[in-house]
């Protein structure tokens, strides 16, 4: 999503802030543009259309004089096509206030034509604008500060946003909001940095201070200070980030996704640190003491996400009522509002996000707040919104994932529901009877998992064989059932994510309703055919398509030779147990997926018209 940066301190803060654009650009973006001061004190902006070296380019071509303060924005278009004039920062009348935003004004239309009515002008079509020229009119109005104008501003604003402003009046200043749309503050030697993503701060400084909704933050004269919309001082903690912008680099991999990947089996270990002891046959969720006697009373789990996360919560939805006993339901975070579950102190909500900032899931949160559940997250951004605003925060620990497509933070989203289902398991007491399972067995298992990971992984050249053999195909069917159902569904999300192809996920049991009209010989299909409860089911699903001569792939466990009886192309995983399989049966569909992308010539890391954290609803 767009992404947000601001610097001011002695460094030239127009290539601070460029590079700190650069560091967005994994979010997803389609245009970008700069502010800053010129040597009279007046506002300069540069923008383009496209990427951030296009931008670049034309602003070195002027040879700006350098500034110690300057904001910079990389753009997802929603309202208005991705073109210059629609890029941030956006001007007010005058040219004397320079506004960059994230998030959706959702009053712009009658805010646009009641500014129209008083003489603004307008020109681009974005909501944002609407933004610089109320602050505008609050000068007009007799504010005497930046801070009251940008206060008086917002009293006007419904929807979400994130805002870094200057203004020409007070040129030795940033003003910046939040309400919705994530923003940090870091603090560096002599120098601050605003952005939207802890990404763009990592190289000055690993110290932020995370502002909250509804409040303000003004950086003037080396010294910064946090207010409410009632201009009360607010007092914030400062955190420390703990990645590095090593992590962040593709370390020799042609792609951050194809790292991401590869860095499954240290994703593994790093969900599992600390968290399982075969010692005592018990799982540790320290994260989780503080609300053990509030989960002792709960009746059912509600899990919500969204995208690839939202599958992780299907698999999550099985291992749970496998390991608990307890009843499970999964609700679409973008749903959760307008059919809200009926929920209550006796029910867990667990929301599942990569980034912690994901509107919709933050949104169905604070739903499930209101109605007293008990609220539980899983993210991997220590700090994000979603992580302080429930009541326990599970972290992933899976380091920075920058390609836009997920794929190390489903594995440990994956991992960490199993451990969230064993602990519940110990947890919940009453009248609910526990399935018959060995603890003790999966936990032993788990510990495994990191070195059958990379022995997954260690196929990739097969895997790009195969991926070569069908990457002109232009239709997918990925079937599976039970655990794996949900890893079909993945497996298909990821090619349509990065290579465009048009490909779905389908419970194999569901594919003679329907789905087998579509079989031809021009219609692969990708099947996950473990030797497992359901693999019998599976082969007759297989049996099924051939009869149709539809082209199989196969994802198989590798003892099984039988499976060349029905498919010459095996991605094979080691033996596992099916409650644990799904964690190990997506990484060939990941491979997979990537490959075939990189064959048909698209932006593997960031695939048009997707944005990585997905902050507007």
């Amino acid at each position: 999503m767009c992404g947000i940066i601001g610097y001011i301190g002695k460094k030239d803060a127009l290539k601070v802030v460029l590079n700190g654009l650069k560091r967005l650009e994994y979010r997803g973006y389609d245009s970008a543009g700069v502010a800053f001061f010129d040597n009279f004190k007046k506002i300069r902006t540069f923008k383009s259309a496209g990427k951030i070296a296009v931008l670049e380019k034309s602003i070195f071509k002027h040879n700006p004089h350098s500034s110690v303060l300057a904001i910079g924005h990389t753009r997802w278009a929603t309202h208005g096509a991705p073109t210059k004039i629609n890029a941030h920062p956006h001007l007010d009348c005058r040219g004397e206030i320079a506004i960059a935003h994230n998030g959706i004004i959702e009053n712009y239309e009658s805010l646009r034509e009641a500014l129209g009515r008083e003489g603004h002008i307008f020109r681009s079509s974005t909501d944002t604008e609407v933004v610089a020229h109320l602050i505008e009119r609050s000068f007009t109005m007799g504010a005497r500060t930046f801070e009251d104008a940008m206060r008086e501003a917002l009293r006007h604003v419904k929807g979400s946003y994130a805002i870094v402003a200057l203004s020409s009046r007070f040129p030795s200043r940033i003003v910046a909001a939040k309400n919705g749309s994530p923003i940090l503050l870091g603090l560096g030697e002599n120098e601050y940095i605003i952005a939207s993503d802890a990404s763009a701060i990592t190289e000055y400084t690993k110290k932020v201070v995370y502002i909250n909704d509804r409040e303000i933050l003004t950086i003037s004269g080396g010294n910064y200070r946090i207010f409410d919309m009632s201009n009360r001082t607010l007092s914030r903690k400062i955190s420390n980030i703990d990645w590095s912008v090593e992590e962040s680099q593709k370390g020799g991999f042609s792609h951050f996704m194809l790292k991401e990947i590869h860095e499954a089996p240290k994703v593994i270990e790093n969900a599992l640190r600390g968290r399982v002891s075969v010692k005592s046959g018990k799982v540790k969720l320290s994260e989780l003491d503080a609300i053990k006697n509030r989960l002792k009373q709960i009746q059912r789990v509600v899990i919500t996400a969204c995208g690839t996360s939202y599958f992780a919560a299907l698999v999550g939805k099985y291992l749970m009522e496998t390991f608990t006993g307890l009843s499970v339901e999964v609700v679409n975070a973008s749903e959760f509002r307008y059919r809200p579950p009926v929920l209550n102190s006796s029910t867990a909500v667990i929301a599942i996000s990569q980034s912690g900032e994901t509107a919709d899931t933050l949104e169905a949160l604070r739903e499930a707040k209101k109605m007293r559940a008990v609220t539980i997250a899983i993210v991997n951004v220590v700090g994000s919104t979603i992580a302080r605003e429930v009541d326990a925060v599970i972290y992933n620990y899976a380091g920075p994932e920058i390609a836009v497509a997920s794929t190390k933070a489903f594995i440990s989203q994956l991992v960490i529901l199993v451990l969230a289902a064993l602990y519940l398991r110990d947890s919940v007491v009453g009248i609910i009877p526990k399935p018959d399972i060995d603890p003790l067995k999966i936990m032993r298992e788990l510990l495994s998992l990191p070195s059958k990971a990379k022995k997954t992984l260690e196929q990739s050249d097969e895997i790009q064989k195969i991926a070569a053999k069908f990457s002109r195909f232009d239709n997918f069917l990925f079937l599976g059932r039970k655990f794996n159902w949900p890893t079909a569904l993945e497996g298909a999300l990821k090619l349509k994510e990065i290579s465009y192809i048009h490909a779905e996920g389908y419970p194999a049991g569901e594919m003679k309703h329907g789905p087998i009209a579509l079989i031809n010989p021009k219609f692969p299909s990708i099947v996950i055919a473990l030797k497992d409860s359901v693999y019998e089911k599976m082969i007759s699903n297989i049996e099924e398509t051939r009869a149709r001569k539809g082209p199989i792939i196969a994802v198989a466990s590798e003892e099984d030779n039988e499976i060349f009886k029905y498919s010459k192309d095996v991605m094979f995983i080691p033996k596992v147990s099916e409650e644990l399989s799904p964690i190990l049966a997506v990484l060939p569909l990941q491979l997979f997926a990537y490959y075939v992308a990189v064959l048909r010539g698209t932006d593997v890391d960031q695939p048009r018209n997707l944005a990585k954290s997905v902050t507007v609803e």
